[in-house]
């Protein structure tokens, strides 16, 4: 049986990981044999180009950045995290004819599949195909992707799927909806609402999973920009001033978090389309062993 690949293209936003060993998101998915664009800051371009190659990247242009919405008065005076290279990963995948596109934080450890409680690693590149086949049979999804491993316990049930929740670090986008990136901090959060309060559809999958790395725990990426320095007060109350409706600040574990109730949104249904949906072909995914270990080099 030959092997599903996604339709649309990858897109991978990073900041000093050009090292191989921190470069995780692009290691799982070369064992998938998928080809992906590397997005970075032309300071970092030749690292990033030594390591992986020229067909590997992407040089962020400086517009992206005089040009994002930070929610705040600070401009490019502070690091803005991912968001506008995120903003030049939408638009180059418009311009290369691209209905939807995927973008990817730089620290995923791996992807995985849930089955009957269980959690299998696979270098299956149907993993990606899967989820875009059900977005394209709905006319008003505009935003999809796998939930995190940590948060997919065994030995709690989770419906296949979440509906109207925010997707975060691996993200599938619709191009024409009327959104872009913004906020210096939880751009994740900020354009999931920004696509929900508009009345549009996200789409969380709890059968596939993604083993992200917390964003502290690797040298290099919003850590070294801002979290280390700021802690995490002011990420948390620039959601709340942008969406006070549903956010609200909590204080546990010695530091600041925040709350977002997705419960208005809970009940806004999906409509199929009228017209025919993508043909869909019997797949059976190839897993490895829950013991197995992932490799730790991979030919290029």
């Amino acid at each position: 049986m030959p092997k599903l690949r996604p339709r649309f293209p990858i897109y991978i936003p990073s900041y000093s990981r050009w090292q191989w060993e921190r470069a995780l998101t692009a290691r799982a998915l070369d064992r998938m044999g998928l080809k992906y664009k590397i997005i970075v800051e032309p300071f970092q371009a030749d690292k990033y180009i030594d390591v992986f190659g020229k067909k590997y990247i992407l040089i962020l242009p400086e517009e992206y950045h005089r040009n994002y919405e930070t929610l705040d008065d600070y401009g490019m005076s502070k690091p803005q995290g991912p968001g506008p290279a995120r903003n030049f990963a939408w638009e180059h995948s418009i311009k290369r004819g691209y209905d939807w596109h995927w973008v990817m934080d730089d620290n995923i450890r791996n992807f995985l599949i849930r089955h009957k409680g269980a959690r299998y690693p696979t270098d299956d590149p149907a993993f990606f195909r899967l989820m875009e086949d059900f977005v394209l049979q709905y006319e008003n999804i505009s935003m999809a992707g796998p939930h995190y491993f940590m948060f997919s316990s065994t030995t709690i049930h989770r419906p296949p799927l979440t509906f109207n929740t925010r997707i975060y670090s691996c993200n599938l986008i619709r191009n024409d909806v009327p959104f872009r990136w913004r906020g210096r901090y939880n751009e994740d959060t900020i354009l999931s609402l920004d696509m929900l309060f508009a009345g549009w559809v996200t789409v969380q999958f709890n059968v596939f999973l993604q083993e992200k790395v917390n964003t502290q725990k690797i040298k290099g990426g919003n850590a070294e920009a801002f979290y280390l320095k700021e802690g995490t007060y002011p990420k948390s109350l620039m959601l709340y001033r942008e969406f006070p409706e549903v956010v609200r600040l909590t204080y546990r574990f010695r530091r600041w978090h925040h709350y977002v109730d997705y419960s208005i949104f809970k009940q806004r249904p999906i409509r199929k389309k009228d017209a025919r949906p993508p043909e869909r072909t019997p797949y059976k995914f190839r897993l490895r062993s829950v013991k197995s270990k992932l490799p730790t080099e991979v030919e290029r």
